[in-house]
């Protein structure tokens, strides 16, 4: 994780931010045809959350509020959201009425916000340091969180209002041993896989994700896999295909992305070799992909060279063929998601504290960028609703 915040150090950054549906919706991006009779009819505003750093020097107070246009991309708003300290990930419980924050500080914790009115229902703490990624189960009954400092994942339960209870469970990764460089184990990212049936975790300090079954009455996890990069790939964050047999890992450390193998009956993953991710000269952390909902494209942020690459999916998700970079329009892409209907792409720019938006094409998987990026406060994670 590239940064050091609430003194925990850290070699790179949420983790990036997502709403655990980060493919989209289901439609093909730029293939949806419009009802009869409403050629003309405008599409209303729609939310859009933004994470930050509420302790570095021009950092934000809070979680961002503000709404986007879906047909141009425009971002307005200034609001905030304020109770939240450090909240550098968001992530949306699936019935659309709760918004979850990791505090990213040295005693972690997270924070459920009851959309409706605005209202914190209260933070639990995570166990660990440096919470920097979290999400929601697909049963909405769980609360998935990693905490970077310590290398640990925890889970908390959540009742019936969103809010959460006491932490069920935390494990921590204690082998195998630190990767190059690297001090200590580095939780980054812990996801369901789509068919619900084991939870991963990748850690970027030991080289390693973790694969586990969650028991659905106590939220306790068990390790049934290890999926091993190379030593120094430093894996960051993981992102399925929809057809649920391969997923794409992102290496911060080894500048690199893999396509790995999943089997969803032991919820083991098969690393495959690293690709390039269109970087290959100068200082480049990659840091967050994301999928189209039809399994076509994929798109990958890169913290340094300052870009999008974007890759075409082939072999039902099997192999990955670079076609190019695009500018990311700012600095430091820490995150980036697409909107719900896959037509927008957001990155969230840390260092020049900006949110770019980008319009989708689903045809050949260009990005164009939506006019001037968005200003906002140390922008590290952009979630479109």
């Amino acid at each position: 994780m590239v940064g050091a915040v609430g003194g925990v150090a850290a070699l790179g950054a949420l983790g990036a931010c997502g709403s655990g549906r980060e493919s989209g919706a289901s439609a093909a991006p730029g293939t949806a045809a419009r009802p009869s009779g409403q050629a003309d009819r405008v599409p209303a505003p729609r939310p859009l959350y933004l994470g930050t750093y509420t302790s570095v020097p021009g950092g934000g107070t809070g979680i961002g509020l503000a709404v986007y246009d879906p047909a141009t991309g425009r971002i307005t708003g200034r609001d905030t959201l304020t109770g939240v300290a450090d909240p550098s990930y968001l992530a949306l419980h699936p019935d659309g009425r709760t918004l979850y924050a990791v505090d990213e500080r040295d005693d972690g914790a997270v924070t459920a916000v009851r959309l409706a009115d605005r209202r914190v229902l209260g933070s639990r703490g995570t166990g660990g340091a440096a919470p920097c990624h979290l999400s929601v189960h697909p049963s909405g009954r769980w609360l998935l969180s990693a905490n970077y400092g310590s290398g640990s994942v925890a889970v908390h339960p959540i009742g019936a209002s969103g809010a959460l209870g006491e932490r069920a469970d935390l494990v921590t990764h204690t082998r195998p041993a630190p990767g190059p460089g690297q001090e200590g184990p580095h939780a980054h990212q812990v996801v369901t896989s789509p068919d619900g049936g084991h939870v991963l975790a990748v850690d970027l300090g030991t080289d390693t994700v973790y694969s586990y079954r969650l028991d659905p009455r106590t939220g306790k996890l068990t390790e049934v896999a290890q999926a091993r990069t190379r030593p120094g790939t430093g894996p960051r964050h993981l992102t399925f295909h929809p057809g649920g047999r391969h997923a794409y890992l992102v290496g911060e450390v080894g500048n690199s992305v893999t396509v790995c193998g999943y089997d969803p009956a032991s919820g083991r993953l098969t690393v495959g070799a690293p690709q390039s991710t269109g970087a290959d000269s100068g200082t480049n952390y990659p840091a967050q992909c994301v999928v189209t909902a039809d399994g076509r494209y994929v798109f990958l942020a890169n913290r340094g060279h300052n870009s999008l690459a974007r890759y075409a999916v082939e072999a039902d998700g099997a192999r990955l063929r670079l076609l190019g970079t695009v500018p990311v329009s700012g600095d430091f892409p820490r995150q980036i998601a697409l909107s719900p209907d896959g037509r927008l792409l957001f990155a969230a720019n840390q260092k020049s504290g900006t949110v770019s938006v980008f319009h989708v094409d689903g045809r050949t998987g260009d990005l164009r960028l939506a006019g001037e990026p968005f200003p906002s406060p140390v922008a590290v994670c952009a979630l479109p609703l």
